[in-house]
């Protein structure tokens, strides 16, 4: 892909980049949720969808000039109001394209491979049901064994951009929107904000450090790295 930086501008989401968005989840997935084509279509309706929807006012893209969506920061300044909210999303979005699973039993978060004669293939892959049964759940994904974080650090975020529009310094741009926006919301987001890395993903730390994350005290799992920024009050 070609870009032209001189081009490109952050601009707020809008209605019209809902698939555009999907792309750039899908492209910058980590490896295990990447080697699901199941969970990866699924992964949008996670981890950006819920946020463009109940919180548009919070999320940004970075446009290539085209209007093309080629990166975003999105993400809401207050985790309890969003879950309060979530239904709305579950009726207007989620329910059109994603069948609700069951939840008279909990899916684990991975199960076991398919026979391959790969030698390299994993032996355990991201169970599309425990995805599905986290999409309908914003408790679930957000709240469940996190709170001592959330309820101090009451915002979160995703930051994703396509190979091509990374290392040009429009990821710094994009969280610093994301974060003027969330002190302007007039809601509640605490002493800031926290987002979680996948521990396979845990190179990008340094990245998360250098705009002023840390990782939080007891934080650093195997499987996934709590992170923090405090934010002041306007």
């Amino acid at each position: 892909m070609v870009t032209d930086s001189a081009m490109a501008f952050i601009r707020l989401y809008r209605d019209s980049d809902f698939e555009a968005c999907a792309q750039i989840c899908i492209a910058t997935l980590p490896p295990s949720l990447a080697a699901s084509p199941a969970a990866a279509k699924l992964s949008p309706y996670l981890w950006t969808h819920p946020y463009t929807f109940l919180s548009p006012s919070t999320c940004y893209v970075l446009d290539d000039g085209t209007g093309t969506a080629v990166g975003y920061c999105i993400g809401c300044p207050d985790v309890y109001a969003f879950v309060a909210e979530y239904s709305r999303y579950v009726t207007s979005i989620l329910s059109r394209d994603v069948e609700s699973p069951g939840f008279d039993v909990r899916e684990p978060w991975t199960v076991p491979a398919t026979t391959s004669t790969d030698e390299n293939s994993a032996s355990v892959v991201i169970n599309p049901q425990a995805l599905a049964q986290n999409a309908y759940r914003a408790d679930w994904m957000l709240l469940e064994s996190n709170e001592a974080v959330t309820k101090r650090w009451r915002a979160t975020m995703h930051i994703d951009l396509l190979p091509a529009w990374q290392g040009q310094g429009w990821g710094r741009q994009l969280i610093e929107s994301f974060v003027l926006s969330v002190q302007k919301s007039g809601q509640d987001y605490g002493e800031g904000e926290h987002i979680g890395v996948a521990g396979e993903n845990s190179k990008v730390v340094a990245f998360y450090e250098k705009v002023g994350f840390r990782v939080v005290e007891g934080g650093e799992g195997d499987n996934n790295i709590i992170m923090v920024r405090d934010i002041s009050k306007l």
